[in-house]
């Protein structure tokens, strides 16, 4: 038996019917069945772990519909009129499908043909089956003559490249990636399509050159930064095109969800990186500067997640403000304005690209800070509003999305096991007494001195606080503020404590180890979006929480001799995205892993 995966034809095409090879040509080895007795005896042979496919003789449509239908790996059953596909999970719920229809397979049954009625009795025993949206792509089982004309001349009136190409480009996305970057790149991913390159390999050379850009810029000369600047640019396009390679050849896979969800923040925190290093050669120190780069938009990222986690799934979901964005939408020249304000990561690196090639460093991560910091407080100022507004209720689900990513450790468990005491009516004065701790601790990192027991106390009271926050399910209106405010503290501290140490290498130690936590906090976004849940706890426990680190890094600060502590916090850092990326590595290439691709709001 062929490797393949195994297309069952419900009886012989119509004569000149490119139907046989159209599904050849998607990789499928094609069987031609009488009936549904023959088409179950050749289900039952195809080996368990193959794809299969069910497809009408009568079909008329595109092969773009069928690759659709057939071919995309993310869902377990798929289906367009006339075709049907699953995978193995879902074989046996095929197979109790087949023998319960029992119409010819060759006739047509309906608008979906036999194919269709299998899917309809999938669905009806709770089988998702996902059904493309096909546009203008065509997919029918013409059950006349006059129907079959009507399709075919529907079938030629269309020019399926033109579609495909189309669909490959994201449906939302900002301003400067949809006009400046997605005219030519969708090309660039046929290009490597019709080459056998895969998003992975693409995803990879985004990488190797946002590096390469990120070493020129370290050189601190001109030429340096000219060239890191177009460098940065053309990591953007191959960042671009590898989500569209992935949407034309329908490519997705766990190991490209991982490289995805992951290599855009290590381009643009090893560019921040390339830039402190070259700006150092010629005397000006803006570690800082890169520090805070990397805490803003780390900690704006998780605003837009923990929102969307606890509202995703609320009922009775809606406020004026979500009504008066939605007005605005059918102003059209408002939608490209509000998108470009919150400055997504087509705008952000361009802005980037020019302030480097044009200025320097110190300008380059002024204009970013500023940017960002305009387009935080405007998208956090949405949120609020939308969710003081609304009549939501908030799921147990959503509830617990938001307890993964407040990242609690051992310690704040056990200050939350102990102020479940506390009765329900406290959760919220708990609640700010956690939002007042993760604002207040850098302040005190910044204000008060590094020596003696206050610092000590107030990283003891953080951890209290921030501990009792989480005792009850987070479900009010505000409670997603949370996770970004833990956020926050614990990276706005380290910065304050790094700075204050005004010691060679504390700085970029911190943000050493500030990347290796944020890494873990969007592996941890990423899962919970893929619907595989948070990572295990025992690496939460192992790497302190939030609460354990920020204690652990003031303790530090306190007893160690200046020099000594950026070596602490190097090693801590080391420790910490090596236990970080064993575990995720192990999950992103296990089958456990989702297939999915970021298609939510530019980040």
């Amino acid at each position: 038996m062929s490797s393949s995966p195994t297309a069952i034809l419900t009886g012989l095409p119509a004569p000149g019917s490119p139907l046989e090879g159209d599904l050849r040509s998607l990789g499928f080895e094609v069987r031609t069945v009488s009936g549904p007795t023959e088409a179950a005896v050749v289900l039952a042979a195809v080996p368990a772990d193959q794809r299969v496919a069910l497809v009408d003789s009568g079909f008329v449509g595109h092969r773009h519909s069928l690759r659709l239908a057939l071919t995309d790996p993310r869902f377990d059953a798929c289906a367009v009129p006339g075709a049907l596909s699953v995978q193995p999970a879902a074989r046996a719920a095929l197979a109790r499908a087949m023998s319960r229809v029992t119409v010819p397979a060759h006739a047509p049954a309906g608008a979906g043909g036999y194919a269709g009625q299998l899917a309809a009795v999938l669905e009806a025993e709770d089988l998702p089956v996902q059904r493309p949206e096909l546009g203008s792509l065509v997919a029918a089982v013409p059950a006349t003559e006059d129907e079959w004309r009507s399709a075919t001349a529907a079938v030629a009136a269309v020019d399926e490249e033109a579609v495909r190409l189309r669909g490959a480009v994201k449906s939302r996305d900002g301003f400067f990636t949809t006009f400046c970057i997605s005219p030519y790149s969708r090309y660039i991913a046929r290009w490597c399509a019709r080459r056998g390159l895969t998003p992975n390999q693409v995803t990879t050379a985004s990488l190797i050159t946002a590096l390469i850009a990120a070493g020129c810029a370290a050189t601190g000369e001109r030429w340096g930064y000219v060239t890191a600047g177009v460098l940065l640019i053309a990591s953007f396009v191959l960042d671009c095109t590898d989500g569209q390679l992935a949407r034309y050849s329908l490519q997705y896979s766990t190991m490209g969800a991982w490289l995805d969800a992951t290599f855009d923040r290590a381009k643009e925190y090893a560019f921040y990186a390339g830039l402190a290093l070259g700006a150092a050669r010629t005397g000006d120190d803006v570690w800082a500067l890169a520090l805070g780069s990397m805490v803003l938009m780390t900690c704006r990222h998780v605003v837009d997640f923990a929102f969307n986690e606890a509202n995703h799934d609320a009922t009775a979901n809606t406020s004026p403000t979500a009504a008066l964005s939605d007005r605005l939408d059918s102003v059209g020249w408002t939608v490209w304005i509000r998108r470009m304000i919150i400055l997504p990561i087509g705008e952000r690196w361009a802005l980037i690209a020019l302030f480097t090639a044009l200025t320097t460093p110190r300008i380059t991560f002024y204009a970013l800070l500023a940017g960002c910091a305009f387009g935080a407080l405007y998208t956090t100022a949405g949120r609020v509003l939308r969710s003081v507004t609304r009549k939501a209720r908030r799921t147990d689900r959503a509830a617990r999305a938001l307890a993964d990513l407040a990242d609690t450790g051992p310690l704040g468990e056990l200050v939350a096991a102990a102020a479940r005491r506390l009765p329900a009516r406290t959760a919220p004065v708990l609640v700010l007494l956690g939002a007042a701790a993760a604002l207040a601790l850098p302040a005190a990192a910044f204000l008060l001195p590094t020596a003696g027991p206050l610092p000590l106390v107030c990283a003891g009271a953080y951890v209290l606080a921030t501990g009792a926050a989480v005792a009850h399910p987070l479900k009010a209106p505000l409670d997603w503020l949370l996770p970004p405010l833990f956020r926050a503290g614990e990276y706005v501290t380290v910065l304050a404590l790094a700075a204050r140490a005004e010691v060679p290498g504390a700085l970029p130690a911190a943000f050493g180890l500030i990347a290796a936590v944020a890494y873990h906090h969007y592996d941890t976004v990423y899962r919970i979006r893929g619907g595989t849940g948070a990572p295990p706890h025992w690496l939460v426990r192992i790497i302190g929480g939030h609460e354990g680190r920020v204690l652990l890094t003031v303790v530090l600060s306190v007893v160690l001799a200046r020099d000594d502590f950026p070596v602490a916090l190097t090693a801590l850092a080391v420790f910490v995205a090596l236990v970080v990326l064993f575990e995720s590595i192990r999950f992103w290439v296990s089958s456990g892993a989702p297939a999915v691709h970021d298609e939510g709001e530019p980040a």
